[in-house]
């Protein structure tokens, strides 16, 4: 754990760590304090999900809803994801990385880490579309 670390953000990093999922804000204040007994404001979960955030330690995910979910950084995350019913299905091979190493080179910048996302709609949903939007 690096030095300067607030004692709730320590929390929230160990938590996310042993979870290995992605949590929104209001779930990991749940987390905290209903199964884990640690009093802790949900601001504070907050406040401390930022500063994490601009170290590189966790990573952000905004969902189609706007929700945000939160997990510790441990490897970048691809996913389709259905506009209709919210589905989300992890992709496992990246078409990226190259482009991350020469983006970091020729900008000299930090990647911490990257996401990609495809937003449509997912097979399910799609044999319950009503046959006048498929025909337009």
């Amino acid at each position: 754990m690096k030095a300067g670390h607030t004692r709730s953000q320590e929390r929230i990093l160990n938590l996310l760590k042993s979870l290995n999922k992605a949590l929104s804000a209001q779930d990991i204040y749940v987390e905290l304090r209903r199964n884990r007994n640690q009093s802790i404001g949900l601001a504070t979960v907050y406040r401390s999900l930022e500063a994490l955030k601009l170290e590189g330690l966790v990573q952000v995910r905004t969902l189609a809803s706007g929700e945000s979910l939160y997990s510790s950084v441990q490897q970048d995350k691809h996913h389709l994801t259905c506009l209709q019913c919210g589905k989300s299905i992890a992709i496992n091979q990246c078409p990226v990385h190259e482009l991350e190493t020469q983006l970091h080179q020729s900008h000299q910048f930090k990647i911490f880490y990257h996401t990609l996302e495809f937003f449509g709609i997912c097979n399910q949903c799609q044999e319950f579309e009503p046959a006048s939007i498929c025909a337009e």
